[in-house]
């Protein structure tokens, strides 16, 4: 889907040389743009915006119209022309490890004739685990504005409404297509998100997808072009917030215990073209934290407290950290054959790369049998290093079905019981089984004595086949973590991070005392992870009850010293706790309501989805049409009415409101027939466009018609009476049609690919 973008864009960018500038030294024609031979270099890199040409006819200069000469054809698929862009405002809202981003832009429609439309796509990148929260847009006469609805709604509005373009492009690029558009039309557009922060070595860095191409650089000069940026980091401590690093030139202008803002804004002659990034750090060489409480309001679904932990790793550099034993569990069922499996096998390498002399490792491959590299784990030298990556290359074969539950018990029984290490198992799969709760039952049996360190596991997905919420619990169950990869060019770069966070464990077996005495307690994870140094710990949860003032938060420190520390509570005035936990808590509770069925779990997260705008399982995206052109524009009515309790009830007119919906935007629950049938991830049938199944229907009904015709007994009594001369007069015509046929296809399918 990617390189089908890529290439669009490439053809789009051909079809605009077409449009014409006219004389005026105050315009200036976008530069010639390189045509790189990877298609990659097309795909966002900032909020976009396009013209989706299925015409080239009507490309033109809506105010100076060219008369060139006359385009026949269209395009299929259809070109996609970047949209010159007006004005661009980023603000960015930080709290903790979450991030709120709000892109407000203005594009112009300037390579469509004025008396034409055309669709419009949006395209928006996002930063690490990024979640589309919402989209508003106004034109003129127009506005449209997302909302989420629960499934049940939406198979009720499927039967009036029309399938909308949208969806995500990449895990990382949400698109989203706005209809009918009028040629040199501007385009007001806003796009909320939420994305992760990072954090390494004691910074914690913001990084925001900010770079624009030039061709998307207005053409006429006397265009202002108005760049702003706003910044307001709130880290939620009690201590003084220091900025390191920023990529654009920012102006501090406020300054408080915890909290910092910046603003920078300029009239400029080229749009950014580097991301925005900004790093900040809490100075402080020891493990520090919190806890945040706000209660809920009155139209939460959820009317119990709500409280967020957090911990701060510090930045002590000589802090010990856990001696590891690796069991790595990689997948080479039939699914897994080529570029994946190779990939998996240069991750794993890298990984043993990475051990250190004294830690020690193991190797389990399986399909609907494991093979071992060794029947305990290895002390990780160079030599037994060297001798797993020979023994990868001859047993990494792909073939066969795929069986999780058996490699995991082998892998529990491979560990030592030595003191001062941590196990952990690593799995590695792109497949889905069938006894996926019964695994997680026999694997929460093997770890229920919680006076040791017992295994952690840390699970890595491959695709949409495998059961990303199966692959969490497992996760969970063993106080580890969970990252995919949905895409084959990032397995390496994903699987090499997710090592290094568990090599980092510093504080294990963590306890909070409060929890104990609190009533109707749930936290999510249930389980606490460990605390990492390359990451901030956080848990959050609902609650009944009194929150003490003061609590107490107890672990093992990798030379096993024991750790208390006590934690600070506080009100969350200034931060929107319900907002930074959403995502979080919305993904534990859907893996319980997978794990245990349950169906009132589930209309539960949906109606937590639509109340936060975080996108679940249990929801889809639909985008409303309204009337525009007034002093409150429908998305802005929209807007307000999203702050009343009504608003989850609104009834949406017909009369009115067009809808149209989006693509279901989540993950689902794995695949377990494509699994059994090894089907590899990303072989999903791809639904013809409209025009290909038009023509696949008529070629099919003609042939159908062709067959019965030639069938029938009164053609077969003619063609036994046929002469040679009359046979070859038969078939030189049907070649001649043919090959007619094929060049009017030809002319239909790829006229105005390149523009003319």
């Amino acid at each position: 889907m990617a390189e089908d973008f890529s290439k669009s864009v490439e053809d789009g960018l051909k079809l605009a040389k077409r449009i014409y500038f006219g004389k005026d030294r105050s315009v200036t024609p976008p530069k010639p743009v390189a045509m790189d031979k990877t298609s990659k270099s097309y795909l966002p890199t900032a909020p976009m915006v396009y013209a989706v040409i299925s015409d080239p006819r009507i490309v033109d200069n809506p105010d100076i119209p060219s008369y060139q000469p006359h385009v026949y054809g269209r395009c299929d698929p259809p070109a996609l022309i970047p949209l010159q862009m007006n004005g661009i405002a980023l603000e960015v809202n930080t709290y903790l490890e979450t991030a709120f981003v709000t892109m407000s832009g203005s594009w112009r429609v300037h390579c469509v004739m004025g008396n034409r439309s055309c669709d419009c796509r949006l395209a928006v990148p996002m930063g690490e685990q990024g979640s589309i929260l919402g989209v508003e847009v106004d034109v003129p006469r127009k506005s449209y504005c997302t909302q989420l609805i629960t499934m049940e709604e939406s198979n009720d509005i499927e039967k009036t409404s029309r399938a909308g373009d949208g969806g995500f492009l990449k895990p990382h690029i949400f698109t989203l297509t706005i209809p009918q558009i009028d040629g040199g039309s501007n385009l007001s557009i806003k796009v909320r998100w939420s994305q992760k922060l990072s954090y390494h070595d004691g910074q914690i860095k913001v990084i925001v997808p900010f770079c624009f191409p030039e061709y998307v650089i207005p053409a006429a000069k006397k265009v202002s072009k108005k760049e702003k940026i706003e910044l307001n980091v709130n880290c939620g401590t009690g201590m003084e917030v220091l900025c390191n690093t920023t990529s654009h030139p920012l102006k501090e202008i406020r300054r408080q215990v915890g909290k910092l803002g910046f603003s920078y804004e300029a009239e400029v002659l080229a749009w950014s073209s580097v991301d925005f990034n900004f790093s900040f750090s809490v100075p402080s060489s020891q493990i520090h934290g919190g806890v945040l409480l706000q209660s809920p309001s009155v139209h939460d679904v959820d009317q119990r407290e709500m409280f967020c932990l957090y911990l701060f790793p510090g930045n002590h550099q000589t802090r010990k950290v856990f001696r590891k034993e690796v069991v790595f569990i990689v997948d080479i069922s039939g699914s897994m054959r080529g570029k994946l499996l190779e990939d998996a096998k240069n991750a794993v390498s890298a990984a043993l790369s990475k051990l250190d002399p004294k830690d020690s490792f193991s190797i389990i491959a399986f399909n609907g049998e494991i093979f071992i590299f060794s029947s305990s784990v290895q002390l990780a030298t160079t030599e037994a290093i060297e001798s797993a990556i020979q023994w990868m290359s001859v047993n990494f074969i792909a073939g066969g079905g795929t069986n999780i539950l058996l490699p995991l018990n082998k892998a529990m029984e491979l560990f030592s019981s030595s003191r001062g290490s941590i196990p952990i198992i690593f799995l590695i799969t792109d497949g889905s089984v069938e006894d996926e709760r019964h695994i997680c039952d026999v694997v929460k049996s093997h770890l229920t004595n919680e006076e040791s360190i017992h295994p952690r596991i840390y699970t890595f997905g491959i695709g949409l086949y495998c059961n990303h919420y199966f692959l969490k619990m497992l996760a969970m169950l063993g106080r580890g973590h969970h990252d995919a990869a949905f895409d084959a060019d990032s397995i390496g770069s994903r699987v090499e991070r997710l090592f290094t966070r568990a090599s980092s464990t510093i504080l294990a077996n963590i306890t909070i005392d409060a929890f104990e005495d609190l009533d109707d307690f749930e936290a999510y994870p249930s389980r606490l992870p460990d605390l990492l140094s390359e990451s901030v710990w956080t848990v959050s949860g609902r609650y009944k009850g009194n929150f003490p003032n003061t609590i107490q938060a107890r672990g093992i420190f990798g030379d096993l010293n024991n750790f208390v520390t006590d934690l600070n509570v506080h009100k969350a005035k200034e931060i929107p706790l319900d907002r930074v936990i959403a995502k979080h808590q919305i993904g534990w509770l859907t893996v319980q309501a997978w794990f245990s069925e349950n169906k009132q779990l589930e209309g539960k997260i949906a109606e937590m989805s639509r109340q936060t705008g975080v996108m679940s399982e249990y929801t889809q995206m639909i985008l409303l049409e309204g009337p525009g052109g007034t002093q409150v524009s429908e998305s802005g009515r929209l807007r307000e009415a999203l702050k009343a309790p009504e608003f989850q009830r609104l009834v949406i007119d017909p009369k009115v409101h067009k809808i149209m919906l989006v693509q279901k935007l989540g993950f689902g629950f794995g695949n377990v027939d494509a699994t059994a049938e090894n089907l590899p991830p990303g072989s999903e049938e791809v639904k013809l466009p409209e025009a290909a199944e038009i023509f696949v229907r008529a070629t099919s009904n003609c042939c159908g018609k062709m067959c019965g015709l030639c069938c029938c007994p009164c053609c077969i009594r003619l063609c036994g009476r046929m002469n040679d001369q009359c046979a070859l007069v038969l078939t030189q015509l049907c070649v001649a049609l043919a090959f007619f046929g094929c060049f009017s296809c030809a002319d239909l399918c790829c006229s105005g690919q390149d523009g003319g």
